[in-house]
């Protein structure tokens, strides 16, 4: 059975968006070979014409690049997008942790008030927006008190920065602090048919509490796509190329786990992709999943599967698919 787009709250703030998100960190090209601006343009464009609101990205996706080609993107549009973008990744100061170089560049973990203020401005004026609907720190900094940073989104919420505040790449203790804090309404994690440590810590936290969890990696870096098969070449700087998880062996067992569910798409008239994120959305606790495109034709099979709605049936065939051909998977 198919439908309208599926949307949903972002926690208690009283934001909408669709539930299939445009996650646009390829779009940054960094550790994904590079980007294409028009097809990015195009891409996002494509993405709200087909219902999808949600766009996430990130100041770090190609230090401010793919800030930048979702601002340009949205130009004349910006009333269509819900607009989700983070903070805590930095180079503008060697303050926090260090994390990693990018363009030679240090980026360091930093949460402190002052950054937070000076990044927002950053990227409202990347974005060309004067407002962020959902405000994410992205990773934690351990040299800043969770409460110190949450006092500086709560006073860019009330100056009508900022629409909702949520939290990324969180440990258990992290999401309890930010709960006690007050005002969180999502976090963005990891998740997918092959990683699904947040159900036993994270998703019993979130559940009660009102807060919405934004998966990324949904189709596990397109593991899960259906279309990566043990032939498949990677190039230049894509973090895939060296990554385990990409094994032939892996890649052959995911291609069997998508043979397996094959009927069930077939019966919805959809592709692989599209089982696996609609079946990520019916998961309890998961109330968005964030898919990367980088073309029109990838924003529009991404956005049909918010459309999908799988029944009791599907579901079994694609437990039993995921217990049988992805549970033995090598890490």
């Amino acid at each position: 059975m198919s439908g309208q787009q599926l949307m949903r709250e972002i926690g208690r703030s009283g934001v909408v968006a669709s539930a299939v998100g445009l996650g646009t960190w390829a779009i940054g090209g960094w550790m994904w070979g590079g980007t294409d601006e028009a097809e990015s343009i195009a891409a996002i464009q494509a993405s709200l014409d087909a219902g999808v609101t949600l766009i996430d990205t990130a100041p770090a996706y190609g230090l401010g690049r793919s800030e930048e080609i979702v601002g340009k993107a949205l130009k004349g549009r910006r009333d269509k997008a819900v607009i989700a973008t983070k903070c805590g990744l930095v180079w503008h100061t060697d303050k926090g942790k260090h994390f990693f170089d990018q363009d030679r560049k240090p980026v360091h973990r930093y949460l402190g008030r002052d950054a937070i203020l000076y990044e927002v401005e950053e990227s409202l004026r990347r974005l060309g927006t004067d407002h962020i609907d959902l405000y994410i720190t992205h990773w934690q900094d351990p040299t800043t008190p969770i409460e110190e940073t949450m006092r500086a989104l709560e006073e860019l919420k009330a100056a009508g920065k900022i629409r909702a505040i949520g939290a990324s790449n969180v440990s258990a203790a992290e999401l309890e602090t930010y709960i006690s804090a007050g005002g969180l309404d999502a976090i963005q994690e990891r998740f997918s048919m092959v990683d699904r440590e947040i159900e036993a810590d994270l998703l019993p936290l979130t559940r009660p509490n009102g807060i919405s969890t934004l998966s990324y990696s949904s189709l596990a870096l397109g593991l899960l796509s259906g279309t990566v098969g043990p032939d498949r070449a990677f190039s230049g700087d894509d973090q895939r190329r060296d990554n385990p998880r990409f094994s032939i062996s892996n890649r052959e067992k995911a291609m069997a786990f998508a043979a397996a569910i094959g009927p069930v798409a077939g019966k919805h008239g959809a592709s692989v992709a599209q089982i696996v994120i609609a079946w990520t959305l019916a998961q309890p606790g998961v109330t968005f999943a964030l898919c990367g495109a980088r073309n029109p034709a990838q924003a529009l099979d991404n956005a049909r599967a918010g459309t999908i709605r799988l029944d009791p049936d599907d579901h079994s065939a694609i437990d039993a698919a995921i217990a049988t051909k992805l549970t033995a998977m090598d890490r």
